[in-house]
């Protein structure tokens, strides 16, 4: 998905912090329709990049290949990465290697579920 192209130095360590925080932030807006906790927070987000233009690529997961939110999911995370002030464009690709487990998800997530 495309926007508005903002320049910014992607480089300077202040600009990708601030970029990194609002993605979090962004990312914590997106549910698994049938789970009441956030993605960041159930660990289905494995990696994000920025690069110089500004685009968004989130290496991401689903709690199963069978998961009846697929489509929706990753669309949600782009559109999520796009409210970012210095995102430009975003991706998400789903990967399942790893397998997601509950073992991915956070302290936070775990007592939401009651999964200790």
């Amino acid at each position: 998905m495309l926007k508005e192209q903002k320049i910014y130095d992607y480089d300077d360590q202040e600009v990708k912090e601030r970029i990194t925080n609002d993605l979090i932030s962004a990312f914590k807006g997106v549910y698994d329709p049938e789970i009441p906790v956030d993605i960041y927070e159930l660990g289905l987000i494995y990696k994000v990049d920025i690069n110089d233009e500004g685009h968004v690529e989130v290496t991401m997961t689903l709690t199963a290949p069978a998961c009846p939110a697929a489509e929706i999911i990753p669309q949600q995370v782009e559109e999520a990465a796009l409210t970012v002030d210095g995102v430009n464009s975003a991706t998400a690709i789903i990967t399942f290697d790893p397998p997601w487990t509950k073992d991915n998800m956070s302290d936070e997530a775990k007592l939401i579920l009651n999964m200790f």
